[in-house]
């Protein structure tokens, strides 16, 4: 823990530095939703049970079954009974197949898995210049990475409106209202539909974009890469997703913990990998995502920065090696 917390506040005090001191930042407080959650420790569980790492017959795979449509798939993804447990249908599974086999198998069915340290360091988005303004920054994302990443813009001094669907809002107030609080306390809250007009003339006006959806579901909403830079060309859209926003990855479906294992953001026990904390790639996407947002507002930058959890993940696991 001590390598990944030296890896924070190196990565914390360019944060603070862009922000011109503005931003007070805590590593181990960043790190942290205990505010609400009561969690376990760290070992081939995650701290909220919701991801477990499993022994594949020649490596490891992390493997995420926090929702119920996710658990229901897996009789299609090993082969078990309709009836059986899916932890142990995947662990009985798992070892009589390659890592490899398994993990495409889940993520053709749309399942949160990863191989565990397949993902390397991302190159950096280019980003062209633009025209500086002083229009807000528009927060559509959900969950941890995304408002965390908004709620680090505005405390740098940014006015941030957070947008939530009507018909799909944000679970977070509800479940876990003091981290509800930290994330998106200094924020403006509103509320409009993510494919009506009012939302696209809002985004037309805004200095910068954060989104938490992969492109493909964006794209249904009417919210993609052509539309929104004709509409606006000197937006900054911060497109946080699991794997990527480009190619194959977009597809992909990934959370805090599976992410973290694939960028090998884990601690070896000889063989065997196990987590180092909650979630990790969550917050440090956050952290990430805020820090080249804010550094690129303040030099008039515009564009689209493809920040990925497993990318971060694996930046911040070759910071501690």
């Amino acid at each position: 823990m001590t390598a990944l917390l030296d890896a924070v506040t190196a990565a914390g005090d360019r944060l603070v530095a862009a922000s011109n001191g503005r931003i007070a930042f805590d590593a181990r407080r960043a790190l942290s939703r205990d505010d609400d959650l009561s969690l376990g420790e760290p070992g081939q569980w995650s701290p909220n049970r919701h991801c477990r790492l499993v022994r594949c017959r020649d490596g490891w795979m992390a493997v995420s079954l926090a929702r119920e449509d996710d658990r229901d798939l897996v009789p299609a993804w090993t082969g078990a009974a309709l009836d059986a447990d899916p932890w142990e249908a995947v662990i009985s599974a798992a070892p009589l197949r390659s890592g490899a086999d398994m993990v495409a198998a889940g993520v053709e069915l749309h399942l949160p898995v990863a191989l565990v340290g397949e993902t390397s360091p991302p190159a950096p988005s280019l980003l062209a210049k633009g025209a500086k303004s002083e229009g807000a920054v528009v927060d559509l994302s959900a969950l941890w990475a995304g408002p965390y990443c908004g709620a680090l813009i505005a405390e740098a001094g940014h006015r941030v409106i957070k947008i939530e669907s009507p018909g799909r809002p944000d679970p977070t107030p509800q479940h876990t209202p003091r981290l509800d609080a930290r994330l998106n306390g200094a924020k403006t809250r509103q509320r409009m539909a993510f494919d009506g007009g009012e939302l696209l003339e809002t985004i037309g006006t805004a200095r910068a974009l954060i989104t938490s959806g992969r492109p493909h579901a964006l794209a249904r909403l009417g919210l993609d890469e052509a539309r929104l830079f004709s509409l606006n060309p000197d937006l900054l859209w911060i497109a946080i997703t699991a794997h990527g926003w480009r190619r194959e990855a977009a597809m992909r479906v990934g959370f805090g913990d599976d992410c973290a294992a694939a960028g090998g953001l884990v601690r070896w026990n000889g063989d065997a990998p196990n987590f180092i904390g909650d979630a990790l790639a969550d917050p440090l996407s956050g952290i990430m995502a805020a820090t080249l947002a804010i550094e690129a507002l303040a030099d008039g930058r515009r564009g689209l920065l493809d920040i990925s959890l497993a990318g971060t993940a694996a930046t911040f696991a070759k910071a501690m090696a």
